[in-house]
């Protein structure tokens, strides 16, 4: 296990529970005690949790990761959603794009689809998305203004708003933190909800791209109200009285 793959669980044993010693960690991913201290002392330096007395206790922070610790988490299924999700683009449109790790993964799987070659539009506010689709020749990439945030690599502020104020968007792919059905889309910062709001305003078509484990969960700041929802693309995770709740409010839903 590499460093950064045991920090990943560090991470979500600390989530889950809120405390962890060395010695449950040590034992939970079969390394050293002495390991483990270094794990966390390397942590709390990044301020990704707090040290204690043979352990260590999770801060507020820990529910935000970076997007780099986030990569391992639920892999598979959305590999699953980002290919369900990519059969819902014609080529020429004009895609939107937040970050995210679903989202980063449907926009490589875009790139790659054999029926958009023809070539079509990302307008996004996710700078690992744009860096890393900018070499696609037949992908055209519009980036928005903003300001950068070092946990996403989302663009956010006022500045966003120059741009998306004047494209339209045949359909808008939109990362989430959390799905609620009164609550509707949330996000963990205000930021990065107040420009995705923005985004899918201009969209003809809303698409929330999560994996299972979001839905019924309530984030800090509301993106939108699920009446401004079309679809949602998960995982075959979700339950059948959760889709039929989301359904029941007007959302299709797709499970891969």
């Amino acid at each position: 296990m590499s460093r950064y793959d045991r920090w990943n669980a560090i991470l979500e044993l600390l989530a889950q529970g809120g405390r962890l010693s060395v010695e449950e960690a040590a034992q939970a991913l079969d390394v050293s005690t002495a390991t483990i201290r270094r794990d966390f002392d390397q942590l709390a330096q990044q301020q990704m949790l707090m040290r204690t007395r043979g352990g260590a206790v999770a801060q507020s922070v820990s529910y935000d990761l970076p997007l780099r610790y986030k990569t391992a988490r639920h892999a598979d299924e959305k590999h699953r959603i980002a290919a369900a999700a990519a059969e819902l683009v014609t080529p020429g449109a004009v895609v939107g794009l937040n970050g995210g790790t679903t989202t980063s993964e449907l926009a490589r799987t875009l790139a790659t689809v054999a029926t958009l070659e023809s070539g079509f539009t990302i307008v996004t506010n996710a700078l690992n998305i744009a860096s890393e689709l900018t070499v696609r020749q037949h992908v055209k990439i519009v980036v928005t203004g903003g300001v950068a945030r070092q946990q996403s690599y989302e663009l956010i502020g006022p500045l966003a708003s120059g741009v998306l104020e004047q494209v339209t968007l045949d359909v808008a792919f939109l990362g989430v933190d959390g799905l609620d059905v009164e609550l509707g889309a949330s996000a963990h910062h205000e930021g990065e909800a107040s420009v995705n709001n923005l985004l899918i305003s201009r969209a003809a078509q809303v698409v929330v791209v999560a994996d299972s484990s979001k839905v019924g969960k309530r984030a800090f700041s509301r993106i939108c109200p699920i009446a401004q929802i079309d679809t949602l693309v998960t995982d075959a995770q979700l339950s059948d009285e959760a889709a039929g709740r989301l359904t029941d409010a007007g959302v299709k839903v797709i499970r891969t």
